[in-house]
């Protein structure tokens, strides 16, 4: 117990030197509450990385990328799998080539897949990518495939299934509405939809260290993955997430992630007409359903309005939250399968926005 209560104790300490020092408190607040997470067993590890104004504020990792080895968090270099983060990722690729006039949004998927079985509507790109063709979501061990499956041969899952509802009437957030957005990307572009985000989003923006996972590689510095159950955490089972790359299936660090967000700020990525549509949240019968074009575009319980993504998958949960008003980019990746602890990255997250406000700052 002395460790802790030593840690505390100085904790407590250097609060009250620092006074009405409101953004460093906020800050201390922030690492403390994130540090409780490794504490009480929460999660194994976790690292973030804050920028503000185009730069490293605030960023740390916290616990273990590998337990049983005792091998820490390195909050520059671990890799996590970051799950539906990957969406932004793929919905910057889209816009890109939206621009470059090689698919168009509001094309049926059948104008760049023929051979997708049809349903009873037609749905367009802009529908998918907004989860509002009416295509289904994973049922029973689905979200956990182990297959070796190509995007192309993944659609034998949920080819022959009808649609939930007529296109542009609901909204049914799902990873399949990405494999048929980034199978359509990739004929249309006649190249395979990694190489393309490769060349039109990763290498540009510098985020040398975000890859598609594929099965039995091994990459530099990956954290091990995760599941928590009733006995702790134990190695989460094999999965193949190549089929939904473009839905689930990166790998990458915090501080790409928020290279990726400040491209955003920076009004790095292309045409702003086309970004604007992928950054407004699309509305059904005239109410919001708070999502864009691989995107989610809501307000945080103070209010600000922010565009980024949650995500969870096998072994990874992550944040990405871009707060354009306060010019704040937030990433948050953590080594395990949803640990139930978005209450708590919610309130560290305003924690650190709080102190990194302009009024205060």
């Amino acid at each position: 117990m002395k460790p802790i209560f030593t840690y505390f104790k100085n904790l407590c300490t250097s609060i009250k030197l620092l006074g009405n020092d409101k953004r460093l408190q906020g800050m201390m607040k922030a690492d403390m509450l994130l540090k409780s997470l490794i504490d009480d067993g929460k999660v194994p590890g976790l690292a973030i990385t804050i920028l503000k104004d185009g730069k490293i504020v605030f960023q740390k990792g916290y616990g273990y990328a590998n337990i049983e080895q005792k091998q820490r968090i390195d909050a520059q270099n671990s890799v996590f799998r970051i799950a539906s983060v990957s969406k932004p990722i793929a919905a910057t690729a889209l816009a890109i080539m939206v621009e470059d006039g090689i698919i168009a949004l509001d094309a049926s998927l059948y104008d760049y897949v023929p051979y997708f079985p049809r349903k009873s509507h037609d749905f367009t790109i802009r529908q998918l990518a907004s989860h509002t063709a009416g295509i289904r979501g994973y049922r029973g061990k689905e979200y956990a495939l182990n297959e070796p499956y190509s995007i192309k041969e993944s659609l034998a899952i949920f080819k022959d299934d009808d649609l939930l509802f007529e296109p542009g009437t609901n909204f049914a957030y799902n990873s399949f509405d990405w494999v048929l957005v980034s199978l359509a990307m990739q004929e249309a572009s006649g190249i395979p939809f990694e190489e393309y985000v490769k060349n039109k989003v990763l290498e540009p923006l510098g985020m040398e260290r975000t890859t598609p996972e594929i099965s039995g590689d091994t990459y530099p510095s990956s954290t091990t993955f995760y599941t928590k159950n009733k006995l702790g955490f134990r190695a989460s089972i094999p999965v193949n997430n190549f089929y939904k790359l473009g839905g689930g299936g990166f790998l990458s660090t915090t501080g790409d992630i928020a290279k990726l967000g400040q491209a955003y700020l920076n009004n790095e990525i292309g045409d702003e007409a086309i970004i604007s549509q992928f950054l407004t949240s699309v509305e059904i019968k005239g109410n919001a359903t708070y999502y864009g074009l691989g995107w989610q575009v809501s307000f945080d319980k103070k209010g600000r309005p922010f565009y980024g993504h949650i995500g969870n998958g096998v072994g990874g949960y992550s944040n990405f939250f871009i707060y354009p008003e306060q010019q704040i980019v937030i990433a948050i990746l953590i080594n395990c399968t949803d640990p139930k602890v978005q209450d708590k990255l919610d309130e560290a997250v305003d924690m650190l926005l709080i102190s990194l406000e302009e009024n205060i700052v």
